[in-house]
């Protein structure tokens, strides 16, 4: 893999999903699979308690600059100041809310937050890391 970084100065076209955090293994920051009672992560074997479990942002963006357009996505915690929370404690809103809305969609961000990150990020320039 290439270990060489560039900036590249792009704006925001879209949002690619309604998920913006993700159960994280502690050790290796993959995914973890999570049920009722416990998590597991497949690439490094880490498991325990799914209420341990610990979150991450992940956005995922459509951007373009001057000439290209490309799908990136953006990690942990650089968003914190965007969200204004980290991730474990919007994750903690999100489901407080649906518990208390009644979504049965546990993945799903309440509409009005999909609206507020596409209004935070949609038309605006930003420079990545990529």
């Amino acid at each position: 893999m290439n270990s060489v970084r560039e900036l590249l100065a792009a704006s925001v076209i879209s949002v690619q999903n309604s998920c913006f955090t993700y159960p994280a293994c502690q050790k290796c920051f993959s995914r973890l699979i999570l049920d009722s009672r416990r998590f597991n992560c497949l690439k490094c074997g880490c498991t325990g308690e799914a209420k341990d479990a610990s979150y991450r942002y992940r956005l995922s963006l459509k951007i373009a600059d001057t000439n290209d357009l490309f799908d990136i996505t953006v990690f942990g915690s650089c968003l914190d100041p965007f969200f204004g929370v980290s991730a474990e404690n919007l994750q903690r809103y999100i489901q407080d809310f649906n518990q208390l809305s009644g979504e049965t969609n546990t993945e799903a961000s309440p509409g009005v937050l999909v609206q507020a990150v596409e209004t935070c990020f949609i038309g605006r320039r930003f420079i990545f890391g990529v």
